[in-house]
């Protein structure tokens, strides 16, 4: 079976204040909404947007298919499912965006309930008194026996939720309402208490603080780089960033800077982001001479706008000349500056190649690297 997952975040979210809508504000470095995307990775999955945030949707993405909404929720699903009808989906999950904390554990034993129905949300029982008021004064109580908090993921047989939006006319609360009114039976699930909808600014602060605490969907990646040039005539090699005193230069169509190069091939390998001539192509004469930095900033920046602390990169260079060891910490400290990173962070070392092969022979320079990033 396959199970796709639709993200709604298409709304303005107008009781969180002034500012973005809430699913595109920063929660614990990165978008809500990413969080939630992050949530459902392995499925397919479908991000449904207003349309004035593309460029929003586009820098989050992460390979899910950006769907713009309608003027109200259902017309946003429907628009989702619609997306998928005909994709070979069997089961669909149905969440909120504004829900950044869902849990793994919540979210199989939504989908585990869709082998024995064609309709499982999960939800919690209201446990506190219940009251109606007026003016700022109670006005009288209702009895809370029988009554639950929905939550999403709420999760349906395809074609069957898929008819039934189809058959809707107007707006409901959630896609349950949808799925009763076509006549779903719908099983409900254990909720999570952690699981809470951002609704108001205080909750930013109470989920944040949930994040941080549990790890939920950290997202760690590593890449690596590999670069070489050769040396050509000059006065000196440039290398992570110093201008190393040699009798060499290194050849290049930008500044030849080996170590930047596999640093910065590191990040975007870790972003899934291919290499730098995917994003700075040598056959653009705008390249030529370039000072390597332009490179590594523009792949530290692409790493931040995707809600990820570069918190580890490893270069090394092979070399027999020239030395590195006097000049590692320069190099150290201009890559941190680069990257806006502690240097800490940084680490250069070389070593030699034991007199074989072409840094063997000091016909040139290879560098290798590693960069670590994570996102909470």
């Amino acid at each position: 079976m396959t199970t796709a997952a639709i993200i709604v975040a298409a709304g303005r979210g107008l009781r969180a204040g002034a500012g973005l809508p809430k699913q595109w504000r920063p929660l614990a470095g990165r978008p809500v909404v990413a969080h939630a995307l992050a949530a459902f990775a392995g499925m397919a999955r479908v991000l449904v947007i207003h349309p004035d945030d593309r460029a929003l949707a586009e820098s989050v993405a992460d390979g899910a298919l950006i769907v713009e909404g309608g003027a109200t929720r259902a017309a946003s699903v429907r628009a989702a499912l619609e997306a998928l009808a005909g994709s070979g989906v069997t089961k669909v999950l149905i969440h909120d965006a504004a829900r950044p904390s869902v849990s793994p554990d919540l979210i199989a034993r939504v989908v585990a309930a869709l082998d024995h129905a064609k309709g499982a949300a999960p939800a919690l029982p209201v446990t506190d008194a219940l009251w109606t008021g007026a003016d700022g004064r109670v006005t009288g109580t209702r009895d809370r026996n029988g009554l639950f908090r929905a939550q999403t993921p709420q999760g349906f047989a395809f074609d069957a939720i898929l008819a039934a939006h189809r058959a809707h006319a107007g707006e409901a609360a959630d896609d349950v309402e949808v799925a009763r009114a076509a006549g779903i039976d719908v099983v409900m699930v254990t909720g999570d208490e952690a699981n809470q909808k951002l609704t108001f600014p205080g909750d930013f602060i109470r989920a944040e603080q949930v994040l941080r605490m549990t790890g939920a969907r950290m997202d760690v990646r590593m890449g690596n780089g590999y670069d070489v040039h050769a040396f050509c005539a000059g006065d000196g090699v440039w290398l992570c960033g110093i201008k190393v005193p040699h009798h060499k230069a290194l050849l290049g169509h930008s500044d030849a800077d080996v170590g930047m190069h596999a640093l910065t091939d590191a990040i975007y390998g870790a972003l899934a982001e291919g290499d730098i001539g995917q994003h700075f192509p040598p056959s653009d004469p705008q390249w030529k001479g370039a000072d390597s930095q332009i490179f590594l900033k523009h792949a530290a920046d692409l790493a931040r706008t995707r809600g990820f602390t570069i918190t580890s990169a490893d270069v090394t260079l092979v070399c027999e000349r020239p030395k590195i060891g006097p000049h590692a910490v320069a190099m150290r400290q201009a890559l941190a500056a680069i990257m806006g990173v502690d240097v800490a962070r940084v680490s250069v070392k070389a070593t030699t190649s034991e007199r074989l092969g072409f840094t063997g022979r000091e016909e040139g320079i290879a560098a290798l690297a590693t960069a670590v990033l994570v996102a909470l």
